[in-house]
């Protein structure tokens, strides 16, 4: 069982129901119809899935982003806001997150904002996807100066979600500062191999399960329920659990749906993001 604190558990314990999928990307829409047409299905507990055209917005709005952008929020808007937005069986709809490459800290503010403003202009996401985000102490005042700008930019925006989410995909565990700059955390991205065994830091127990998402790969299907008791111990709120495992040329094993998606959301149970 992998590590977990004492002082955690309760507060990890009394979150579990807050489970939910987060999808780190899918392909094109254009080549991966099926699952994004499976992101607007009533019933999918979705939290948010990260759109991103060629790593950021692209140089122009893309009609086909276009079309699955506004039919995952106008999802959303009829589970949160429809006329039985707490039915079960209604409760689709999460966030659409403009994905944005941070490169470790390596590529300048000004990209980072521009490919931010061109996703609220063209797409109004709800929110941002920092990938490749630094984990050290060294990288956290570059990241605050950017998420502050991003959440000023949310809040003037267009954006279906009024104040928007920011999501900070690590991969890891990072430095607990940066805890406090954003509303999740990525602190698990990689093999089942490598989560049924991870410890998770001490420092996380202090924050409710939902500022965590973990991003596994290569879980078999008979392992389902193993990795979600893994998930809900280490106080993850957010999961995207897949069997692909990125060989037999699969360049990203999270840019198709598991074959066992149908069972995977089932067994987390519908909900909507608030």
């Amino acid at each position: 069982m992998p590590y977990l604190t004492s002082t955690g558990a309760a507060l990890r314990t009394s979150g579990a129901e807050q489970l939910g999928v987060g999808v780190p990307g899918y392909a094109h829409p254009l080549l991966a119809p099926t699952e994004w047409a499976e992101l607007n299905r009533p019933g999918t507990p979705l939290h948010w899935a990260v759109l991103n055209i060629d790593n950021g917005p692209g140089a122009r709005p893309d009609p086909h982003c276009l079309e699955a952008a506004g039919r995952l929020r106008n999802a959303r808007e009829r589970a949160l806001h429809g006329e039985a937005p707490d039915d079960a069986v209604r409760a689709a709809g999460g966030r659409l997150l403009g994905h944005l490459d941070l490169a470790f800290g390596s590529r300048p503010f000004g990209e980072l904002v521009a490919d931010a403003q061109s996703f609220l202009d063209w797409y109004r996401v709800g929110g941002f996807y920092l990938d490749r985000c630094p984990a050290e102490r060294a990288g956290l005042p570059a990241v605050r100066r950017l998420t502050s700008t991003l959440g000023a930019l949310l809040e003037d925006g267009d954006s279906a979600d009024g104040g928007g989410m920011l999501v900070l995909g690590h991969g890891t565990h990072p430095h607990p500062g940066y805890a406090e700059a954003a509303d999740q955390l990525v602190t698990f991205r990689g093999p089942w191999t490598d989560y049924r065994w991870s410890q998770v830091a001490e420092w996380t127990a202090a924050y409710e399960p939902g500022r965590f998402a973990h991003f596994v790969h290569g879980v078999p299907r008979t392992h389902l329920e193993e990795a979600m008791r893994v998930a809900r111990w280490q106080g993850a709120g957010t999961i995207f659990f897949t069997d692909r495992d990125g060989r037999r040329g699969q360049t990203d094993p999270f840019t198709a749906l598991p074959s066992y998606w149908d069972e995977f959301v089932s067994r987390i149970g519908p909900g909507i993001s608030e």
